[in-house]
């Protein structure tokens, strides 16, 4: 197949020959090559200016990043044999990492996939598309699916904000197969049953995996606070792990009811209780109420989604976690996380900092966490190392 050129202006190829994946519209020489002449998601072969060839890739003339690289090899466009090729590299690793199916098969630019994430429950998948490029090869995905992992169920959760930044409609359909109200999964040996139709993003998120493990040696015989629960990956976890408590907030009626359904699947119903209500109001309330926890779990949505939002998300940052200090007992474990890829780790350390001077506590750094391995980071794009977790000792002052 021929594909139509994309030309760069001079020196514009220079991120990209140092391993970048994305092409901005300001860097594309239009006079060559007018983004208007393109359709959303046509695919195309990215040259420099001198009509060089530097892979294969697609393109939307009506986003910012208004091409994404596929393949550095022009011959290679993106269709069903190249999706199989990509998912089977993506599957030999994390086969190599865990012993049993779940987790996240495919994370985008990463897994040489951009524009699509996919989730493994098991023998179902879910998938999600955020681009035009990717949206258009919506079936050929669906059929590289199948081929590679056999699955009995596909579902695609193409129903994320992004995707009206390149004009996509927002819709969730099952492609293949009939998918069940919820799906099992198990991670750190506890299990849940999470809803994939109409939970938040793809039903669960795997990337916390790793910093849930380590939350698993603080809690033993402890009070725990779980903030931002959602369905209970964390308190449920803590339960299991052996916290005497585990107190589950979310602002989701039908999120708690899935904590309650999940920790009587491990047999710890007894140890969790649920709290509904807006996170902050929560808090201020069990403090009024003299409430007090020995470790609290901070795992809230992005308070900044962008550039634009940073000074408000970081006032937000800085008040839920002095909030969180002020129903921690002495000598408590604050366990603070963040998904907002804008706010640095230094930023979120600092607002762990600056809450604790606030209310005249000290504050130690025991342990960093990361996202997981099946959410491996591109070193060319700082956008896919977004997770942040500090896993911190707040004490009172002496």
């Amino acid at each position: 197949m021929t594909l139509a050129p994309l030309r760069l202006k001079k020196d514009e190829d220079r991120r990209l020959r140092a391993g970048h994946l994305w092409v901005f519209s300001n860097e594309v020489d239009v006079d060559s090559t007018p983004l208007t002449a393109f359709e959303p998601g046509q695919p195309v072969e990215i040259q420099d200016h001198r009509g060089t060839a530097l892979g294969s890739g697609y393109v939307n003339p009506y986003s910012l990043i208004c091409a994404r690289l596929v393949s550095r090899d022009p011959a290679l466009a993106l269709n069903k044999s190249l999706l199989a090729h990509r998912f089977n590299v993506a599957l030999s690793l994390r086969e190599r990492l865990f012993d049993k199916p779940y987790y996240r098969l495919a994370f985008g630019d990463s897994d040489g996939l951009p524009g699509l994430v996919v989730d493994r429950f098991g023998d179902v998948l879910v998938a999600q598309i955020t681009t035009a490029g990717m949206e258009r090869c919506k079936d050929d995905i669906i059929a590289a699916l199948q081929q590679v992992l056999k699955p009995a169920a596909i579902v695609l959760r193409n129903d994320s904000a992004s995707r009206a930044v390149e004009g996509l409609e927002s819709y969730v359909e099952t492609a293949f197969g009939t998918m069940p109200e919820t799906v099992e999964l198990e991670e750190n040996g506890v299990r849940f049953a999470a809803p994939l139709l109409t939970g938040q993003k793809t039903g669960w998120f795997y990337d916390h995996r790793m910093n849930r493990a380590r939350m698993q040696h603080y809690v033993q015989g402890k009070r725990v606070l779980d903030v931002f629960s959602y369905i209970g990956g964390w308190g449920v976890q803590a339960a299991a792990a052996g916290a005497n408590e585990a107190l589950c907030v979310d602002s989701s009626e039908a999120a708690l009811q899935h904590v309650h359904h999940n920790a009587a699947l491990n047999g710890v119903a007894e140890h969790v209780k649920t709290l509904q209500g807006n996170a902050f109001e929560a808090l201020k309330s069990l403090r009024a109420e003299r409430e007090k926890f020995d470790v609290v779990i901070l795992d809230p949505p992005a308070f900044i989604k962008r550039k634009k939002d940073l000074r408000a998300g970081l006032e937000a940052y800085q008040r839920i976690n002095q909030q969180a200090m002020q129903v921690l007992a002495k000598d408590g474990i604050l366990i603070s996380c963040s998904c907002s890829f804008h706010l640095s780790r230094a930023e979120l350390s600092n607002a762990m900092l600056t809450a604790s001077r606030h209310i005249d506590r000290n504050l130690q750094i025991l342990e960093q966490g990361h996202q997981g391995p099946d959410h491996p980071v591109h070193p060319a794009i700082p956008e896919t190392d977004y997770l942040k977790a500090f896993n911190a000792r707040v004490l009172p002052r002496i």
